[in-house]
């Protein structure tokens, strides 16, 4: 006794392609199928906190003045909690030649796009460079070349994925630069201060007032609210993002800071000694630059000579 996919059956909600998949076991009215049997279209619900894979993405290449190209990639981690250091060398790799191409090592959860560019020659023509990682006993590998679809623009990877030219837009990114950190002790917090200049485009929203309170035995409207959250920090902010590291950095603001002065600051703590890069990310609500700064941590003094 066999399955037969039978038909496809399309539909849209919310905007979202859905495709609804109907089965027969061979010899059986459609009233007789099993119930509960996934079929070939489903999408498990499971998500996991833990235990699963990275998945390196080839994002696309830019095209340098030089004559060279980058190709840039982004990674899925699979996990919904679970953060991984994975130093550079076996286990997290570029080929051919050094494995160490600059990629990060240590992956938050999620999606990360656009993270790392990896330079190649003018004449890099049909060859093909790989990063490959392997979490939690399994490897995944990306695999990018100079395919002409996949050409992106600076101001693609500034606008996080607008293909939009912006040829006639008189925006210009921010600038940032980070104060470097001395005397880093771990797990003792630092203070992080990042200096963004900007040519105030474009022009922050204004914040809209909350809706009046329907009166007494009134049928208002009642707006749809977007986000059970605050919404994130309108106008000019930055954004922190541990890029390398041997553990966890935890960052004092949960989500971007407003920018102040001229300067937005944050704390940080590192788990571990050991060599981090730190990234920040400065947006001025369209475009986007980012610097990054390596920091040396210490053992704490408790620790040290042990």
């Amino acid at each position: 006794m066999g399955t037969h996919l039978r038909w496809l059956t399309p539909a849209v909600v919310g905007g979202v392609l859905i495709a609804s998949t109907q089965v027969r076991i061979q010899g059986q009215a459609p009233s007789q199928a099993p119930q509960g049997r996934p079929v070939p279209t489903e999408v498990s619900n499971t998500r996991f906190n833990a235990g699963q894979s990275v998945v390196p993405y080839f994002e696309g290449w830019i095209r340098n003045p030089d004559g060279s190209f980058d190709l840039v990639f982004g990674y899925f981690n699979r996990n919904w909690k679970e953060e991984l250091a994975i130093p550079a060398g076996p286990d997290n790799k570029f080929e051919p030649g050094s494995a160490d191409g600059g990629q990060p090592t240590y992956f938050l959860p999620r999606r990360q796009r656009w993270v790392v560019r990896y330079r190649v020659p003018a004449d890099f023509g049909k060859k093909i460079v790989t990063w490959s990682i392997t979490a939690n006993g399994r490897t995944e590998t990306a695999y990018g070349d100079l395919i002409p679809p996949e050409e992106l623009t600076e101001r693609v990877l500034m606008t996080n994925g607008n293909f939009n030219p912006g040829e006639s837009d008189p925006n210009q990114p921010p600038s940032i630069t980070l104060a470097p950190l001395q005397n880093v002790v771990a797990g003792v917090p630092v203070t992080l201060t990042a200096s963004v200049q900007d040519d105030g485009l474009p022009k922050p929203r204004a914040v809209a007032p909350p809706p009046p309170p329907p009166t007494a035995g009134g049928r208002g409207v009642i707006a749809q609210v977007n986000s059970s959250g605050p919404g994130r920090p309108r106008g000019l902010r930055v954004s922190w993002m541990e890029y390398r590291g041997p553990g966890k950095v935890t960052f004092g603001a949960s989500g971007p800071t407003l920018v102040m002065n001229g300067q937005a600051s944050t704390s940080a703590t590192f788990a571990v000694p050991g060599t981090y890069v730190l990234r920040a990310t400065a947006n001025d609500g369209q475009l986007s630059k980012f610097v990054d700064v390596t920091v040396t941590v210490k053992p704490a003094a408790s620790t040290q000579g042990q």
